[in-house]
């Protein structure tokens, strides 16, 4: 397993990767950091085309993630975490909104729970999606950094 550590404006977020693609990555000052493991490798190499792909997002540019995951999860998560790169920059969309667009509108918790595993928070962009009334709900970096996140996206 590979790793390296992003400096961003939002603080360090760190990325782990197989030889197949991104396994996780998390900021490191959030709910839920990565725990590297000892035997890890710091590498910046499989993480070229992601620090990229940063730099454009946090220089205030719109960015579409498109990077290599090898993520680990049930067909339904995989299938939601797919969903959820559908949804551009600078937009959000309810959980019942995003169960409808799974075509299962009466699944919004399940599809909350899937968001909340999701391993690769901001690339893709678990985010955008909000509570039915507006509000900020669930980000395993806290709902500062959903806020300041949403906030960058608002200026593109």
């Amino acid at each position: 397993m590979y790793y390296t550590i992003y400096s961003s404006p939002l603080g360090p977020l760190a990325m782990a990767a197989s030889g197949k693609g991104i396994t996780m990555a998390d900021f490191q000052n959030g709910a839920r950091p990565l725990i590297i493991g000892k035997d890890w490798i710091r590498q910046t190499e499989p993480f070229i085309k992601a620090t990229r792909q940063l730099d454009a997002y946090f220089a205030g540019q719109p960015v579409q993630f498109d990077l290599q995951y090898d993520l680990q999860g049930t067909p339904f998560q995989q299938q939601v975490w797919k969903q959820l790169l559908g949804i551009s920059p600078g937009e959000t969309m309810s959980y019942g909104e995003f169960a409808a667009s799974l075509g299962r509108p009466s699944a919004a918790r399940a599809v909350g729970t899937a968001i909340g595993r999701n391993p690769v928070s901001l690339m893709i962009p678990c985010h955008r999606v909000i509570g039915t009334n507006g509000s900020l709900t669930g980000y395993a970096g806290g709902l500062l950094l959903k806020q300041q996140l949403l906030d960058i996206e608002k200026g593109l």
